[in-house]
């Protein structure tokens, strides 16, 4: 029987939008809010430390740690074609130079495929959800995308 499972994550970035017609051209931040939901069967192992578990919470942390928040949370991300990519170079901060607008849309489909990639072969991931304000969300869902 599959189930999902749902972990979510909070973290602070700042971005701004290149060529955007709008105040969001200007660099500003957000408090951003992450789910990920994961797809699979309960281990069925009595004798494994994940018995009855899509997938250990804390094996999940761990993923989303690593692959977004160590890089992403209290940090600027820029599209490479930005006109501040030169101001921020030399400031000593976290940042992050990409290629891709960085909007919402585009980093649900970023962290999606950073995190997939890190998943057990018998747990698929199932959605991605980033709120960017509580009233503004992107989602990336399996049903989707079949």
């Amino acid at each position: 029987m599959k189930i999902r499972i749902t972990k979510e994550f909070h973290f602070e970035m700042s971005h701004c939008l290149n060529n955007y017609d709008g105040l969001c051209k200007n660099i500003h931040g957000h408090s951003y809010k992450l789910f990920i939901t994961l797809l699979g069967t309960p281990n069925t192992d009595v004798n494994d430390s994940g018995y009855g578990m899509v997938m250990d919470f804390t094996k999940l942390k761990k993923i989303v740690t690593e692959q977004i928040l160590d890089d992403f949370d209290h940090s600027i991300v820029i599209e490479k074609h930005s006109p501040y990519i030169e101001a921020i170079k030399n400031i000593d901060t976290r940042k992050n130079i990409v290629d891709f607008q960085p909007t919402c849309e585009n980093l649900v489909i970023y962290f999606k495929e950073r995190i997939e990639k890190c998943l057990p072969k018998n747990v698929s991931l199932y959605k991605v959800v980033l709120f960017e304000t509580m009233t503004s969300q992107a989602e990336w869902n399996i049903e989707d995308n079949k």
